[in-house]
């Protein structure tokens, strides 16, 4: 089944666009980035896309670009291809935070987000995620849930982990029901 892809930058065009290719055009949700111009779209003006994508009853997937507005231009120069080895991650780890910190999924409870690559570092640092609105005082969440909480409700992750173990670890903390098939590239 395809999905979309909107013009994020615009939201309320995004919306519709959305609202055209779900309900004209048989696609099955949206596909976004990670950012919008180094906007997180957790930001409230990102709330008309949301709201369609929870009306709609759609999944929206997000897929990072190596996180390349998160770091500075040589933070992920030279060896190893960081910037897609723990960019990508990284970008992935900062979309669903906010998400969550943010309070996105509780001003939108229906909404359904899928994340690339097992979500990144989240599932593995969640203990940390889980205690930060307690123990630190300068976190300012605006979450109403434990952010656990959203893992069994709101947000899907692929099994795109690249091992037994890092897919057998991403079961046990998510549930074998919001892990996902993935495949990065399926035309290969």
């Amino acid at each position: 089944m395809a999905l979309s892809t909107v013009s994020l930058q615009h939201p309320e065009l995004a919306a519709e666009q959305l609202e055209h290719a779900v309900q004209n055009l048989g696609l099955r949700g949206a596909s976004i980035g990670g950012h919008v111009n180094g906007a997180v779209p957790s930001l409230s003006r990102f709330d008309p896309f949301w709201a369609k994508a929870e009306e709609l009853d759609v999944p929206v997937f997000m897929h990072p670009n190596n996180a390349s507005y998160l770091v500075n231009e040589v933070g992920f120069e030279r060896r190893g291809d960081l910037g897609n080895i723990i960019g990508n991650p990284l970008e992935t780890t900062v979309f669903l935070s906010r998400l969550i910190f943010d309070g996105t999924f509780d001003r939108f409870p229906g909404l359904k987000v899928c994340a690339a690559y097992g979500g990144g570092f989240l599932p593995s640092y969640f203990g940390r995620t889980d205690v930060a609105c307690h123990v630190r005082g300068n976190a300012e969440c605006a979450n109403q849930q434990r952010p656990r909480d959203y893992l069994n409700t709101q947000i899907l992750l692929d099994s795109m982990v690249f091992s037994d173990e890092g897919l057998r670890h991403l079961v046990t903390e998510m549930g074998a029901s919001q892990v996902v098939y993935g495949t990065d590239i399926p035309f290969h």
